[in-house]
């Protein structure tokens, strides 16, 4: 694999090893150099040894002295690559089958439901082209990304932030755990069919990036396991965490993509970025039930909005060794060249974990008073509406009351209000 390439609108000799590429005064070189070759002129980047007027080793086997640039992974550093492209970089006949009728069934699903619904929608920055956009009865836009070829993070971070700059919420959709979108953005993982498959309506079921809030008093009665004691023993707090459908208890029932188009587009079903237990930037972007975001929200005080930028992870930073730029030709040695895998990113876990600060102990015949927080948790465990305490509209006792609607009256007074109603 090469280390420098030739910038042929620049005018410039590029070197991949260098944090600042071996030149000065381009802002945004590298993002223009890593964007995918469909979305760019595929003879942008050329090879060194070509632009010299040296023998080029993929030109004389009859390919192209253009290239294109790629993260490689190598003994857990992740320098900048140049490689050569083949004739042709589209995707192959099944790749694009599979993409156009996994698109093609997002839009008649969509509008069967009676919801607006375009394929192939330009940004109105003519920055990139949306492969099915799906408009709620609110309003609201969803666009749909179907990726089943590799694509780097940055190109979906890039066109992401474009979509929400334009008010459309990017849903990616992935078939490998590998993908580097997962947790990048919102996204949602299908089990790889055949086109056939996926346009005679065989079930797609939602894989990974859709979970459901679990909130458990940690007793050892519970069947979840303690987050806070690495799965065994229990603490007795109230725990709140992200669940796959098959891993709740009890399970919840399987989404199919049909279901998220819909509830997607209504606001049923709405995306959320939720930290790392360990804090720090990491965390997981994912489709969860509105409901149950609320409840999230409630517990945790986290109200902010779907980032508009995502931070940059650890394992997206670039590693430059700053070498000297070898202007041979590698054509050869990107047969034999391979990188680290892929990291699993779908990895299935619980995520997102909260523990519910446990209550001071208190005094015997002491009143204990909760927050409002402990009162959505206990709510939540029990499966009712919050309750909350006000005194009673006729002789002033406390009460509690499920609701800030509710009746707030004690049995007596409600009682002695009956002969009133009914003389009345």
């Amino acid at each position: 694999m090469a280390n420098g390439v030739w910038h042929t609108e620049y005018g410039i000799e590029i070197n991949l090893t260098q944090p600042d590429l071996g030149v000065r005064g381009y802002p945004g070189l590298l993002e223009e150099i890593m964007t995918s070759v469909s979305e760019r002129n595929p003879q942008l980047l050329e090879c060194l040894a070509h632009k010299a007027g040296k023998p080029c080793a993929s030109e004389a086997g009859g390919k192209s002295p253009w290239m294109f640039i790629r993260r490689a992974r190598v003994g857990g550093r992740s320098p900048l690559v140049a490689a050569h492209l083949p004739i042709t970089h589209k995707p192959t006949p099944a790749e694009s089958d599979q993409h156009k009728a996994t698109k093609e069934r997002i839009v008649a699903t969509a509008e069967g439901y009676g919801l607006a619904a375009d394929a192939e929608v330009g940004m109105p920055n003519r920055r990139g082209v949306t492969d099915a956009v799906v408009t709620g009865p609110s309003g609201i836009q969803i666009g749909w990304e179907i990726q089943y070829s590799p694509l780097s993070s940055s190109s979906v971070h890039r066109r992401s932030v474009n979509a929400m700059e334009h008010d459309i919420t990017p849903l990616w959709v992935a078939k490998e755990d590998t993908a580097a979108l997962i947790d990048r953005a919102p996204w949602a993982r299908v089990d790889d069919m055949s086109w056939r498959e996926i346009a005679d309506g065989s079930e797609m079921v939602i894989r990974g990036g859709y979970r459901h809030l679990q909130v458990w008093r940690c007793l050892a009665s519970s069947a979840l396991h303690c987050p806070d004691n690495g799965g065994t023993g229990h603490c007795g707090a109230i725990h709140a965490e992200w669940f796959l459908p098959a891993l709740c208890d009890p399970p919840k029932p399987p989404v199919r993509i049909e279901d998220l188009i819909l509830t997607s587009a209504t606001g049923d079903s709405v995306p959320v970025f939720v930290p790392s237990r360990g804090g720090g930037r990491a965390g997981r972007h994912m489709w969860v039930p509105r409901t149950e975001c609320r409840t999230w929200r409630e517990l945790t005080g986290q109200w902010a909005p779907l980032p508009k930028v995502q931070e940059q992870e650890t394992d997206d930073e670039i590693t430059f060794s700053e070498q000297e730029i070898d202007r041979s030709c590698r054509a050869g040695e990107e047969r034999w060249f391979r990188s680290d895998p892929r990291p699993v990113r779908d990895l299935g876990q619980p995520t997102g974990g909260f523990t519910l600060a446990r209550m001071p102990a208190q005094r015997k015949r002491r009143a204990t008073w909760i927050t409002q927080v402990e009162r959505s948790a206990a709510a939540a465990t029990l499966g009712c509406p919050p309750w909350e305490v006000g005194p009673c509209i006729g002789c002033g006792q406390l009460m509690r009351r499920y609701g800030r609607n509710a009746a707030l009256a004690c049995d007596a007074c409600r009682a002695s209000a009956v002969p009133r109603q009914r003389g009345a």
